[in-house]
């Protein structure tokens, strides 16, 4: 029972450390999103870290990465920015390539 005991544990562990990593991704790509975005929105300097912030925030609203792109998307509306969503789809995988790098390294 003890080695089944310690597989178990061995299991939870990976798990636990996994979901660990993929929340920093999740928590990166967001930031690194969110920095794009405040450079397509003309925001700089603290202001655009704020503004990534932000959307950090936003994406903790629900699983997945609908709540920033909706974020995004209503920012570039109102600042009246014609920047199609295959674009902002594509700068998504983008940072998640550079988030997972990122981490990883």
């Amino acid at each position: 029972m003890s080695n089944l005991d310690n597989r178990g544990k061995t299991f939870e562990n990976k798990f636990a450390h996994d979901e660990k990593l993929d929340f920093a991704v999740e928590a990166r790509l967001s930031k690194l999103y969110g920095l794009w975005a405040a450079e397509q929105l003309g925001i700089g300097g603290a202001d655009a870290n704020t503004y990534a912030g932000d959307v950090v925030t936003a994406n903790l609203e629900e699983p997945g990465f609908d709540d920033i792109l909706r974020k995004v998307r209503a920012d570039f509306d109102e600042k009246g920015l014609d920047i199609s969503d295959h674009i902002m789809n594509a700068e998504l995988e983008k940072c998640l390539r550079e988030a997972k790098e990122q981490i990883n390294n």
